[in-house]
């Protein structure tokens, strides 16, 4: 299955560094005579004006791997998975067509499946629906809402974070329809689109939190505030301002964007270890070059 892949996927928690890893892989394989491309499975890498915030790859590294559905869309438009789903599977069904290596990149789980699988989508909310839960989280905070939703849901108001807004609101518009919100369990298949073999980089959980430390300091020397105060001057949409440390830069509260930051690498931590057939790659003290030689190994066996 391995060698047979047509896909590579490339999964981790936020600051394991993957992107470095992927450029690294596509050093690699061009040496194999293959031509890869990079597809992002980031939700919030899609707008552009938010580059450093969001960690996406640097003019250098996308000289040297080009990426796909990266700053595509402005801060001001909302995308759903749906919408992302369509443009990735273009994005590899095009790549494989041309003879080239799809390596799908990205932290976010939902988005990781859209691009590999078929997506069960559920129909989209009424619009006042989704305006009156807005509204509701708006006055009374996303822990207030989250605790109707585990009123209403126990089970899928456990698998959602009390402070992800968007997710709260969706699963209750949800409910109100009548429909039954996706499971954590439902955020992965085995049946993907094409033959995937798919990476997961795991790390030493107090070096992973250091190095978000240093990510987070790095990314506020490079200007993401000034990013997050143009994208909210423009009229940022509810799924752009999703982008994590949007809102905790807004009032200037750096440590709450480390402290954010570092709970959602554990949830994806967590996620990921329980993903059917993922190849675990531990990368703490390990550089780029070294860990590619070990994913490149892998395929080969």
């Amino acid at each position: 299955m391995r060698g047979s892949a047509e896909v590579i996927a490339i999964f981790g928690p936020t600051g394991v560094g993957k992107t470095a890893v992927a450029v690294a892989l596509a050093s690699r394989l061009r040496e194999r005579g293959e031509a890869p491309i990079a597809i992002s499975a980031d939700a919030l890498q899609l707008y552009a004006g938010l580059e450093t915030l969001t960690g996406a790859p640097t003019a250098q590294e996308q000289r040297e791997l080009e990426h796909r559905l990266v700053g595509v869309a402005p801060a001001t438009r909302t995308f759903s998975a749906g919408a992302y789903a369509k443009r990735a599977h273009a994005e590899i069904d095009g790549a494989l067509h041309a003879g080239r290596r799809p390596i799908v990149v990205g932290g976010t789980g939902l988005y990781l499946r859209a691009a590999l699988a078929d997506l069960d989508l559920r129909p989209p909310p009424e619009p006042a629906v989704r305006a009156r839960w807005l509204q509701a989280v708006q006055q009374r905070g996303p822990q207030a809402v989250h605790a109707e939703l585990a009123a209403r849901d126990p089970t899928t108001a456990h698998a959602i974070d009390p402070h992800d807004r968007q997710r709260i609101v969706r699963a209750l518009e949800l409910l109100d329809a009548g429909e039954s919100p996706p499971s954590g369990d439902e955020l992965w298949t085995e049946d993907t689109r094409r033959p995937t073999v798919l990476f997961g980089l795991v790390q030493d959980r107090e070096a992973l939190y250091e190095a978000i430390d240093r990510r987070v300091d790095a990314m506020v020397a490079a200007g993401a505030r000034g990013e997050v105060l143009r994208a909210a001057q423009r009229g940022a949409s509810d799924t752009a301002r999703k982008a994590l440390g949007f809102e905790e830069l807004l009032r200037g509260d750096v440590e709450a964007m480390k402290r954010n930051t570092r709970r959602l690498a554990k949830r994806q931590l967590t996620w990921m270890r329980k993903l059917p057939n993922v190849e675990l790659v531990d990368v703490t003290g390990r550089e780029p070059d070294d860990v590619a030689d070990e994913l490149v190994d892998t395929l080969a066996s």
